[in-house]
């Protein structure tokens, strides 16, 4: 704007909102470089004292059951009772800093197959679906039967549910899928 359209740096800080003494940094570098915030280095907190505990806590309720682990509550009295005198909310940025980086190894990650003999066990289940005949909608129960090795699966509808119902849909599955399983789920 200064060499373009020969403004002067108050016009220019006028246009851009940016304060004189800006626009003539800018001006009077040869070659300008973009700035860049530079951030102190990190200085200890009161929390640095209790890092390591608190890690150690951290480490400890990840191998845990969900329902068993301590909340960030619970290990803010913690370590209040061992000497920390910050805030809540710095122990909670601390934690939830931690599960997004150091959290992520730490968990327990558990995979169990799902394999089936042949013939060991069947799902069952029911849903409801919408059939129209003839131009009116009729509401129809549909049972589901699947053999969990094989996958093969048998469906039956039914006009409402009740326990005839029931009985009868596991008598025609169990006819079509050619046996009964020993085990349902």
């Amino acid at each position: 704007m200064h060499r373009r359209d020969k403004k002067t740096k108050r016009e220019i800080a006028r246009q851009t909102g940016l304060s004189r003494n800006t626009v003539a940094k800018w001006l009077d570098e040869a070659q300008p470089v973009e700035p860049k915030y530079r951030r102190e280095a990190a200085k200890a907190t009161k929390l640095s004292a209790h890092e390591a505990e608190l890690k150690q806590a951290l480490k400890a309720d990840a191998k845990r059951p969900k329902n068993e682990r301590r909340t960030a509550k619970a290990l803010f009295t913690q370590i209040k009772a061992a000497g920390y005198e910050g805030g809540y909310t710095r122990v909670t940025d601390f934690m939830r800093k931690w599960r997004q980086g150091e959290g992520q190894q730490a968990a327990c990650k558990a995979f169990v197959p799902l394999t089936f003999e042949l013939g060991e066990a069947f799902q069952f289940d029911w849903s409801e679906d919408g059939l129209l005949v003839g131009g009116v909608y009729y509401r129809m129960q549909v049972s589901h039967m699947k053999l969990c090795a094989s996958g093969a699966f048998w469906l039956v509808a039914y006009p409402s549910q009740g326990h005839e119902m029931l009985f009868d849909a596991h008598t025609r599955s169990f006819a079509a899928l050619g046996g009964v399983a020993r085990r349902g789920i």
